[in-house]
């Protein structure tokens, strides 16, 4: 069996709490196979406290330290296990000037996979209280699920949509699932799309506290294999080495109950999959 684990974050990300070297010595213990990794790049990010003091944007990754530090790693390992794949999260945002940013930063560098996530709207966080206040459980979702749909046409490219549900981790709501009955011409826009695009749906292991197991939920990722979408990938979104592999084994026994049968690794432009 090959344990995958490819969506984490080292301290080169503004979040992160392990080196590139800690991360690689716990997969190897871990036997991972493959670790990706994909440090944020969030250029419409400001913190609200930096927001509020009258500061500039909130500190992401240095693409050149980034990836010049992963690509002397990968060549000094070559193939030894874990592999490790140097990787990009993209934090959508519908300006154009972030776009161009990330667009160039992507042609610059060439990750070997990237992450399209949604992070920020309006410029709050959807993660933190801010983005809550005076919205309504509905509201709020649907607001993110039209922001995601838009990141389906970002200008620069990926492979994987990233942590879908994502505002649930710090929703007030009582219950804060994301439902695919209570947005499901939403969410069949969605799916539909990544399907028809070729993408990739992550199933992302850092769903603590939320109710189900990862994002997104099943009822979600079964409509998804309804449609007829089979690349799945799995990220735990470990941002230090204890995290690894969180929720991966929740992850595997929804897919199997599902009917999907591999995971799916994008892998410097081309889809290798893994069997479950």
């Amino acid at each position: 069996m090959f344990l995958t684990d490819i969506h984490t974050h080292t301290f080169f990300s503004p979040d992160g709490r392990a080196s590139l070297s800690e991360m690689l010595w716990a997969a190897e213990a871990l036997h991972i196979s493959h670790l990706g990794i994909c440090e944020h790049f969030d250029y419409d990010f400001l913190s609200p406290a930096h927001y509020a003091a009258g500061g500039g944007p909130f500190p992401t990754t240095d693409p050149a330290a980034y990836f010049s530090a992963a690509r002397k790693l990968q060549g000094e390992r070559g193939e030894s296990p874990p592999l490790l794949l140097a990787g990009a999260e993209f934090g959508y945002s519908p300006d154009p000037i972030v776009q161009a940013r990330l667009k160039a930063l992507s042609e610059a560098y060439s990750p070997d996979f990237t992450v399209n996530s949604v992070h920020i709207i309006d410029g709050a966080d959807v993660f933190f209280a801010d983005y809550f206040h005076g919205k309504s459980k509905a509201e709020a979702y649907r607001k993110y699920l039209l922001r995601l749909r838009e990141s389906l046409d970002a200008p620069y490219p990926y492979d994987i949509v990233g942590h879908i549900g994502y505002p649930v981790r710090g929703a007030p709501y009582p219950d804060r699932g994301m439902h695919y009955e209570e947005f499901s011409t939403l969410f069949d826009d969605i799916l539909k799309t990544i399907i028809e695009r070729g993408k990739i749906l992550e199933i992302n292991g850092s769903a603590d506290g939320t109710g189900s197991p990862h994002l997104p939920t099943y009822d979600v990722i079964a409509r998804y294999h309804a449609l007829g979408g089979r690349f799945v990938s799995f990220g735990s979104d470990a941002h230090e080495p204890s995290r690894l592999l969180a929720g991966r084994e929740a992850a595997v026994s929804t897919l199997k109950a599902i009917g999907f049968s591999f995971l799916t690794l994008p892998m410097r432009g081309e889809y290798v999959h893994i069997p479950l």
